[in-house]
């Protein structure tokens, strides 16, 4: 079925790659077997009962009892192993096996359905009705505790902060409006943060109330407006309506970088680019859950992805799936800006998007320099942008030796997270 090699490559990484080999022992098993559809067996873990695992040959995929989030995790690497190597012999499928496999094939053997196709039409749209209600319901008490705070100011808002602000981000969740909820927990996470954290929680405060706002007028605003504000509340984009109706641009697109983000349950990975004919920037969006490897990406920062991509709609069309591409190609430094010129297109997006958190910047002949505690990226001009707090400078800072370089970054209200930089035409990620 496998020799060692392909079982190696299946590794989701090189430590589950060298447990597998550790649990490729005989002894280690109990129960193995082989059919023409799976090979399972039973591998004593430190509990009492042995762990439950399966390959099923068709994917391969793969199915264990024990806790571990990756996939394969190393009991089946080392199964995997095991019978490359020749010592798991035929038998016939125990019950487990067999039901786990059994459902496997039930579901290859449905019918798939076109995209944004639905399985029942009624029943979908009565669940979205369903949800319109509940977010309106969860925006209206949302505004009203609002108009609560201005009737009361924020004096000693500080003591009641987390208490109210964890409660309306619990409402929000339950009314469906996630992208409503992560704000409200935005603005708790300034409460008590330095000395300007009530003008900051007082920004945090004023987008909500827009986007709740615009939320109540959604029927009289521009449709590319009412998208934008429909997916900050947290309602989402079909691909396929993405790729039928959304603008799609042909360019060789740059990478200017990549910015990558796990957690407990998910890695999201903001992969930028920018057209070398139109200067159109894009985002292209990346998800895994926690222990899964990222798809690759089709070309490396500093190079261009000949591509056409499929923009999602919006009033700043950022976001962008890539519908087409041809090899990758090298590509030369690119152009940047000064700090005054980087900041004020960041400007100019908020003027389609009011809740746009990232912007790409891409900073020519600047040079890192403390700034207080951290660091900044200073311009000929004597302009500066103050870099992410406890980014660690010191790869910037062998690159550019002191000298002038262009540097790519992504830039939010809390500073700028450099991506990539170039050495003469030769693009170092940082």
């Amino acid at each position: 079925m496998w020799d060692v090699d392909q079982v190696v490559g299946l590794a989701p990484d090189a430590a589950s790659a060298r447990a597998g080999e550790g649990l490729a022992r005989g002894e280690k098993w109990s129960g193995t077997g082989a059919s023409e559809r799976a090979v399972w067996g039973l591998c004593q873990g430190s509990g009492k009962q042995p762990y439950q695992t399966a390959v099923d040959l068709s994917g391969p995929a793969y199915k264990c009892s024990c806790p571990s989030r990756k996939f394969p995790c190393k009991h089946a690497v080392g199964l995997m192993l095991l019978s490359a190597k020749g010592q798991v012999g035929a038998g016939e499928e125990p019950d487990w096996v067999r039901a786990w496999v059994d459902q496997r094939a039930v579901r290859a053997e449905r019918p798939e359905r076109k995209p944004g196709e639905v399985a029942d039409p009624i029943a979908a749209q009565q669940r979205a009705n369903r949800r319109a209600d509940r977010v309106s319901a969860g925006m209206a008490e949302l505004a009203g505790w609002l108009d609560d705070q201005v009737r009361q100011g924020l004096g000693g808002f500080d003591q009641r902060a987390y208490s109210e602000l964890s409660r309306l981000a619990a409402r929000m969740v339950d009314a469906q409006a996630p992208g409503v909820a992560g704000a409200v927990r935005r603005a708790a996470g300034v409460v008590g943060r330095g000395h300007g954290w009530p003008g900051e929680l007082l920004e945090e405060l004023s987008l909500i109330h827009l986007i709740v706002s615009a939320h109540g007028r959604l029927a009289d605003l521009p449709p590319a407006l009412a998208d934008t504000v429909q997916s900050r509340i947290g309602w989402t984009t079909e691909t396929a309506r993405v790729l039928a109706e959304g603008e799609k641009v042909e360019d060789d697109w740059l990478l200017l970088g990549r910015v990558i983000e796990p957690d407990e349950r998910l890695t999201v990975r903001r992969a930028w680019l920018r057209g070398a004919t139109t200067g159109r920037i894009a985002l292209i969006l990346s998800f895994a859950a926690a222990g899964r490897p990222l798809d690759p990406l089709p070309a490396r920062p500093g190079e261009y992805v000949p591509a056409a991509l499929s923009f999602y709609p919006g009033a700043l069309p950022l976001r962008a799936l890539l519908t087409q591409t041809a090899p990758r190609l090298p590509a030369p430094r690119p152009t940047g800006l000064t700090v005054h010129r980087a900041l004020a297109s960041y400007v100019e997006s908020l003027a389609g998007d009011p809740w746009n958190e990232r912007w790409p910047l891409v900073l020519e002949d600047v040079r890192p320099a403390r700034h207080g505690d951290g660091w900044a990226l200073v311009d000929a001009a004597g302009d500066g942008l103050e870099v992410l707090p406890g980014w660690d400078a010191w790869k910037l800072l062998a690159v550019s030796a002191g000298d002038p370089i262009t540097v790519a970054g992504e830039w939010n209200r809390a500073g700028l997270r450099p991506m990539t930089c170039w050495h003469h035409d030769r693009p170092v990620i940082l």
